[in-house]
């Protein structure tokens, strides 16, 4: 089957033809709505998700309540890619930021095609190295840099991954991609309002300066995005 013929996701246009074929019979279009948990933390991944549109966050939940978000997975990508190589207890919640569609597919028809595939066990590798190079970076950023650079680089990575020209995002929403305060969140997608980078109303988010919102995020957007292109797109050797 050629590859225009595929569903909208970048690792499912990345497959070779034949390890395409074998999971395709397998692979059923899902709704991802707003706020629906994929997983929660223990307990066991049964189906991984390939996004269409939308946008899965992995969560982190402490115990006083607070919820900080780890990692984005979107269009280009797969959730599921180490459960399927390795141990389906989930290490954390996942949860839909952005309503869309997905592909999903069931873990042990995808492990199966897996371990008959070398090509398809890397793909699936990168795809994870990705998001836990991402999840890294996150760490780093919600420790060192500004609740403005913080909040300019969640937008655009969501932005990114999303497919969507209009972002629908709550304050506590934005509050947990970025581990702040609400009142902080509030505070600072004005300022981005007033400077013209971003129209924010009721929840509602469109980026208006790409820009200028590059400019205001901190260094790990840029460094995301490295990292997704080395591990994503590799050199073809001579």
């Amino acid at each position: 089957m050629d590859s225009v013929s595929r569903p909208p996701n970048g690792f499912l246009s990345a497959l070779t033809t034949d390890d395409f074929e074998q999971i395709r019979p397998h692979l059923r279009t899902v709704d991802l709505t707003q706020d629906l948990v994929l997983v929660e933390v223990g307990q066991v991944l049964k189906r991984a998700y390939l996004p269409h549109r939308g946008v899965i966050s992995i969560v982190v939940d402490l115990s006083r309540g607070e919820h900080v978000q780890a990692g984005l997975v979107g269009r280009d990508s797969v959730f599921g890619a180490f459960a399927t190589l390795g141990d389906p207890v989930a290490l954390n919640r996942a949860v839909v930021v952005v309503p869309g569609a997905a592909s999903t597919i069931d873990l042990d028809r995808f492990r199966a095609a897996a371990d008959s595939s070398a090509t398809l066990r890397t793909l699936l590798l990168r795809h994870g190295m990705t998001v836990f190079a991402q999840i890294q970076q996150t760490a780093g950023c919600n420790a060192s840099h500004t609740v403005e650079a913080r909040l300019a680089r969640c937008l655009l990575q969501t932005h990114d991954l999303s497919g969507a020209g209009e972002l629908v995002l709550t304050q506590e929403a934005l509050a947990q991609m970025i581990g702040a305060r609400r009142n902080s969140v509030s505070l600072v997608a004005n300022t981005l309002q007033q400077a013209g980078f971003i129209n924010y109303s009721r929840g509602h988010i469109r980026i208006t300066n790409l820009e200028g919102l590059r400019k205001t995020a901190c260094e790990c957007y840029a460094t995301v995005r490295r990292h997704h292109e080395r591990l994503l797109n590799p050199p073809v050797p001579p």
